[in-house]
């Protein structure tokens, strides 16, 4: 079984590392078999407005977004992507959104402080059509969360910010949090920052399966304080591991790019993780 992994690990190594032309570049149909989409979190452009992240997903041939709590909109539209916006602003958003031809999944990391609060963000979710919140809640929260997630059929997944930052930067805590807990909350995976806790991502993967909700997928230049994102299959996150166990887990979902690194011109680093990605979802249902 030992040199069954090793010889895996290899050959994903091998293949995913055959050049590509731009076509396949941004063919997705293997994820899409795998029942997997493939989104950007909109902080990774932080820097630009919510109407230029869109021009920048259409560049890369993506076709799903996960929205944060703070963007400026742009496009002549006042204000930021904060839950609280009014109903007309939803409205301007949701068109800017169709001209772009990119749809709106996800939605965080976001909190809120009361249960006014909380029912706002729900509310807002199920205005714009929004499958999944990412949370970062305290524990008081849960019951009325759950109750919420149960009222609007939206999902929810507790954030894993990194230590000192949250307690929820431990897989075994978070889950045990869940325990017993509606199938509508879950865990919003982020591999990056179960990497600067010191987690192994593919064990902490392993160890929340069956509550994996979304992911915030990302590969480190290396582990712990002070690392940085790099492109996907040139750090020390095994992402084709990870991919591989999420097939064998069965997960359907959607996986967000979160690239926070060179900021201002990240477009070509992300272009060769989706590059990568598409390579090893090909790979997968090819096995």
């Amino acid at each position: 079984m030992k040199q069954l992994k090793i010889f895996l690990t290899v050959f994903i190594a091998f293949f995913v590392l055959i050049p590509v032309n731009a076509q396949q570049r941004y063919d997705h149909s293997a994820a899409e078999e795998l029942g997997w989409r493939l989104a950007a979190q909109a902080y990774t452009f932080r820097l630009f407005t919510f109407e230029e992240t869109l021009d920048k997903l259409n560049e890369l041939g993506l076709k799903y977004v996960e929205m944060y709590p703070g963007q400026t909109i742009g496009a002549g539209i006042e204000g930021t992507t904060h839950y609280s916006m009014d109903t007309q602003t939803r409205q301007k958003l949701k068109d800017l959104l169709d001209s772009k031809g990119i749809r709106l999944v996800n939605y965080g990391v976001a909190g809120a402080n009361t249960a006014e609060e909380w029912n706002q963000l729900f509310e807002f979710a199920y205005d714009m059509g929004i499958e999944s919140i990412m949370i970062n809640p305290r524990a008081k929260h849960f019951d009325l969360i759950e109750e919420l997630c149960e009222k609007y059929g939206i999902n929810v997944g507790i954030h894993n910010h990194p230590k000192p930052r949250s307690d929820f930067w431990n897989p075994d805590y978070a889950m045990a949090q869940l325990a017993g807990r509606s199938r509508k909350m879950g865990i919003c995976a982020d591999i990056g920052h179960w990497g600067r806790s010191g987690v192994d991502p593919l064990e902490a993967i392993k160890n929340t399966e069956g509550r994996i909700i979304s992911l915030h997928f990302k590969d480190l230049n290396h582990y712990g304080e002070g690392s940085h994102d790099v492109p996907w299959g040139a750090g020390v996150c095994n992402i084709a591991g990870i991919m591989h166990e999420l097939k064998r887990q069965g997960f359907e979902g959607v996986f967000s790019i979160e690239y926070e690194h060179n900021w201002e011109d990240s477009v070509p680093e992300i272009a060769e993780s989706i590059a990568y990605f598409n390579r090893v979802a090909f790979w997968l249902t090819s096995e």
